[in-house]
């Protein structure tokens, strides 16, 4: 039988074992975070997810991207993060990293979109606002600092769910592929070649800083919307896809569509980011 002296000392250390755990589990569990300086490359793998060379963010502050008809400012900011290896060949995010969604307002709402004038009766011009959110569609590569491809596909929104969830132009199977470039385009006709710009160097705290370039591309096609369904009175569906490819000029051969972005660019070493 065990004294009870020594019952309590056993007691106590167990209880300073399960303390220990406690304590230290959380240390070993958590995420090596990016040094002060380098927080804004938190989409880049950390070293346990997978070593990289370098750590990428390109931020697109502007321009326009026009596929068919239809013509959509970037007015609201978005950002490419990730990494990348020796000779920029290979394009990885965390699961912070990659492109952000952000919404985009596409002049013409719904109506413009569809010409379906008949739906101000049954939702308000405000349910009728129609946003474009760029949502990646493959694995970005041909990552420079004066040219990247990006494969995307481009998710239709309304406040009301009006097109339904599902209503995107482009998928992962059919992207829209960008091969942008602060170069010289060689479209096709009709469209003509246009130039880019590249970015000013820099360089400050291990970071090489590539700001106010431009990226552009009008040599790609657009394939046609799918998914777009209105459900009239919440439960009959109306395909909407023939509506939207006629008024957007959908599906666009390459040589009628057109990307102009605004771009800023910062890459570190992975070593120094985390």
């Amino acid at each position: 039988m065990i004294q009870s002296k020594t019952l309590a000392r056993l007691l106590t250390m167990a209880g300073l074992a399960i303390l220990a755990v406690a304590l230290f589990a959380p240390i070993a569990q958590a995420k090596e975070e990016p040094q002060p300086g380098f927080t804004q490359f938190r989409g880049c793998p950390r070293p346990e997810e997978k070593v990289m060379r370098f750590c990428v963010r390109s931020d697109v502050t502007g321009g326009h991207l026009k596929m068919g008809k239809k013509d959509v400012p970037i007015e609201n900011p978005l950002k490419l993060t990730g990494g990348t290896n020796d000779f920029f060949e290979e394009f990885t995010a965390n699961s912070e990293g990659g492109l952000t969604k952000v919404k985009q307002k596409v002049p013409g709402g719904v109506i413009g979109l569809t010409g379906l004038t008949w739906l101000l009766e049954f939702f308000g011009s405000e349910a009728l606002t129609l946003y474009a959110v760029t949502e990646l569609a493959g694995i970005p590569s041909n990552f420079t600092f004066n040219t990247v491809t990006l494969p995307i596909k481009v998710h239709l929104e309304t406040p009301s769910g009006v097109l339904g969830s599902t209503c995107y132009i482009g998928s992962v199977s059919s992207p829209i592929v960008l091969n942008n470039t602060t170069g010289t385009t060689s479209p096709p006709p009709p469209n003509e070649p246009i130039t880019g710009k590249e970015g000013e160097f820099s360089e400050e705290n291990e970071i090489v800083k590539f700001e106010n370039g431009i990226y552009v591309d009008n040599a790609f096609a657009v394939p046609g919307a799918s998914g777009c369904t209105l459900k009239l009175f919440g439960f009959i569906p109306i395909s909407l896809n023939g509506f939207v490819n006629e008024q957007a000029g959908l599906p666009s051969a390459a040589g009628h569509n057109e990307a102009v972005q605004d771009i800023n660019i910062e890459i570190a070493e992975q070593a120094s980011v985390y």
